[in-house]
């Protein structure tokens, strides 16, 4: 896996998977492993438990929000990195659409993710769906890579420019994902890969699909 591979890891998510560079080291591990312990992450909590005021916490990492923004980036990053391992044998929208396909069904088994959408749906959002959230944008930036990187393979051509089509897979991912905080639905990974699909033109059926068209839940990496 090199930066210089079409389509590889390196080239479509160039910061790689490395715990950020903003918050001490310290302060992010013990965030991450609240997190993967399905505990909410309580910043007073939390000081207490790094041997600081809660002030100083706050001096170290702007704020909750963005604290948890890091947690989430650095998770989403080891995802979209499994998803792209698990997919090398594929290219053009094949390719977009099973990395979609891995992407969605590992994000929905993660308990702690979960956790964090049933019991603190408004702050979940605003992190993962917002602008300012540092996850949305930068799943759109990687999305929009894979497309470049497959269209150059491939020598397919895209029904809209990169960067709309980019959004809009994001965004179909989203509302799927998180349909049952945004609509009071029920999640539905397979719906989502099956709207990108024929988005994109493939014939890719997702990987939880029955051969009768039924869907199932989860499949977690």
């Amino acid at each position: 896996m090199t930066a210089a591979r079409p389509g590889g890891a390196g080239r479509i998510l160039p910061e790689g998977v490395a715990p950020p560079e903003d918050v001490p080291a310290e302060v992010f591990v013990a965030a991450l492993q609240t997190f993967l312990e399905l505990r909410r992450l309580d910043m007073r909590a939390l000081a207490a438990e790094l041997g600081m005021g809660r002030s100083s916490l706050y001096r170290k990492v702007q704020s909750r929000d963005h604290l948890l923004g890091a947690v989430l980036w650095y998770l989403t990053r080891r995802v979209i990195v499994r998803a792209l391992e698990a997919t090398q044998g594929l290219s053009g929208p094949e390719r977009v659409v099973a990395v979609v396909d891995g992407f969605l069904h590992d994000v929905h088994g993660q308990a702690g993710l979960r956790r964090l959408l049933q019991e603190e749906p408004e702050a979940a959002l605003r992190i993962l769906t917002s602008k300012a959230g540092g996850v949305q944008q930068r799943v759109i930036g990687a999305v929009e890579r894979l497309l470049e990187a497959e269209e150059a393979r491939a020598g397919a051509g895209l029904t809209l420019d990169r960067a709309t089509l980019a959004y809009v897979i994001v965004r179909i991912g989203e509302s799927f994902l998180y349909a049952d905080v945004i609509a009071d639905n029920q999640p539905d990974v397979d719906r989502a890969v099956e709207v990108v699909a024929r988005l994109l033109g493939s014939s890719r059926r997702p990987a939880g699909a029955s051969a009768s068209g039924g869907q199932q839940a989860q499949s977690e990496s």
